[in-house]
C-alpha cells in the first residue's frame, strides 16, 4: 500500500539549501556521497545544464555524486563548483590516479526578475547548501532554488505569480521515492481537479488560462508578448531502488510525466524543462513500476510547489488569492 513519508528518509542522500533572500535567489544540492547511477530527461527547448552528457548511458560515468538545481540562470550553474569543492575536502569523487573528482550534475532556472538580476548562485552558496545538507531536512516552498521561481509569464512579470521548491516522496513496499521540483514555469499548474492553482492573471487578478491566451493569440496572428522566454522546471527523483543508468534514465522520463499532468503548457521552447533522477540503492525494484511512482511523486511536488510558496519580491502566490 502506497504511503507518504518525508523525503529524508530515503536512505543515501542528503539534501540542503543555499540562499540569499535579498537577492531572490538559491541553489538546492542532493548529495550522494557514495555515488550512484542517475539519469535525466530533458523536455524544454531552452534548458540550463552541467555535465548531462555524463548521464547518457553510452558514457563511461556509471555512478555521479551531487545534482544541484540553481537559480541564477546559466550564471547559476557556477554553484556546482562549491559543491565539487565540498566534496573533494572529503574524498568524494571518481578516482583517478592523481586525485578524486566529484561528478556533478546541475541545472538552473531563470529567475533574475526577482529581487537582484545581478547577484545569483556562485561557488560559496553551493558549498553553503552542502553544509546545510549535513542537517538533511529540506524545506519547500520559498527555499532553495524556489526561492525566485514563479509561473504564468507568458504576458510578462506583471501577470506571474510566485511559485516555488515543491517536495513529495512516498514509499511502496520497500521501494522509497522522492522529487524535489522548482516550479519555474511559462504556463500555469493545474490542481487534481483540472482546475488552475497558480498561472498567468489577468489585470483584474483572476486567472487568464495561459493556453487559450496563446492559441487566441495564434488566431489573431499576434505577436507573443515579450519576456516570455525565460522559463523552466527543473527537478530531481531519488529512489532507493537498485537501478543502473540506463534505467535511470528511464525512470528520469517516466517522471517527467509528473510535470506534463500538473503544467499547461509544457516543455515548450520558452521552458528548459529538465528532471533528473537517481538511485542510491539497496532494495530490488522494476523500472517501469519506479517510474510510475516517481511521476506520482513529482506531479504532487509540483502542486506543492504553488501550494507551500508565499508572496514575495511583490510577486502574489496562491495563498494571497480570495478563493
Amino acid at each position: 500500500m502506497l504511503k507518504e513519508i518525508a523525503i529524508h528518509e530515503i536512505e543515501g542522500v542528503r539534501i540542503g539549501h543555499g540562499e540569499n533572500r535579498d537577492a531572490g535567489t538559491g541553489c538546492t544540492v542532493i548529495i550522494c556521497p557514495a555515488g550512484g547511477p542517475c539519469g535525466v530527461d530533458v523536455r524544454g527547448g531552452g534548458p540550463a545544464s552541467r555535465e548531462t552528457e555524463l548521464l547518457r548511458p553510452v558514457a563511461a560515468a556509471e555512478v555521479i555524486h551531487a545534482i544541484v538545481l540553481c537559480g541564477g540562470s546559466a550564471f547559476g550553474l557556477d554553484a556546482a563548483g562549491g559543491v565539487m569543492r565540498y566534496l573533494e575536502e572529503r574524498d568524494i569523487g571518481f578516482a583517478t590516479s592523481v586525485c578524486k573528482v566529484p561528478l556533478v550534475v546541475a541545472s538552473s532556472i531563470f529567475d533574475l526578475v526577482c529581487g537582484s538580476s545581478t547577484v545569483r548562485p556562485d561557488a560559496a552558496m553551493g558549498y553553503a547548501a552542502c553544509v546545510h545538507s549535513e542537517e538533511n531536512r529540506p524545506q519547500g516552498g520559498n527555499h532553495g532554488v524556489g526561492i525566485g521561481a514563479t509561473v504564468g509569464k507568458y504576458g510578462g512579470a506583471a501577470t506571474m505569480m510566485k511559485a516555488g521548491l515543491g517536495i513529495a516522496a512516498f514509499q511502496a513496499g520497500d521501494v522509497k521515492v522522492g522529487a524535489l521540483v522548482a516550479v519555474n514555469a511559462l504556463g500555469d499548474v493545474y490542481g487534481e481537479d483540472g482546475r488552475i492553482l497558480a498561472g498567468m492573471l489577468t489585470k483584474e487578478g483572476e486567472f487568464a488560462d495561459t493556453v487559450q491566451c496563446m492559441l487566441g493569440d495564434l488566431e489573431r496572428s499576434a505577436a507573443v508578448p515579450g519576456g516570455c522566454t525565460t522559463n523552466t522546471t527543473i527537478g530531481a527523483v531519488v529512489t532507493n531502488a537498485a537501478l543502473d543508468k540506463t534505467a535511470m534514465n528511464k525512470v528520469a522520463a517516466l517522471g517527467s510525466n509528473g510535470i506534463v499532468r500538473a503544467v499547461r503548457p509544457v516543455n515548450t521552447m520558452a521552458d528548459g524543462d529538465t528532471l533528473y533522477a537517481l538511485s542510491t540503492g539497496g532494495v530490488s525494484g522494476e523500472v517501469n513500476s519506479v517510474g510510475i511512482l516517481a511521476a506520482y511523486a513529482v506531479e504532487e511536488a509540483v502542486r506543492r510547489a504553488v501550494r507551500d510558496a508565499v508572496g514575495a519580491y511583490g510577486i502574489p502566490a496562491l495563498c494571497d488569492m480570495d478563493r
